[in-house]
């Protein structure tokens, strides 16, 4: 578990996000993170939501059709 302290930011508040952190979600200083609400709380993603969801329906086309797209880049 993570403990994140809440600072004055010019004339905002923040969180600073440790290196472990940033690693692990794969961003550096000037990336945008997208805020959700879920059933088990906030998530912060570096990964638009409505993108991250179009490719899983995209991969699900996909795999359901991979002989059919074989054949097509034949």
């Amino acid at each position: 578990m993570t403990t994140l302290k809440v600072t004055t930011v010019g004339n905002s508040v923040g969180v600073v996000l440790p290196k472990e952190i940033l690693a692990r979600l794969r961003i550096t200083k000037g990336d945008t993170l997208y805020v959700l609400e879920t059933p088990d709380g906030i998530e912060l993603t570096p990964y638009r939501p409505d993108f991250a969801r179009q490719m899983d329906l995209a991969r699900e086309v996909m795999h359901e059709n991979r002989d059919v797209l074989r054949n097509l880049s034949e």
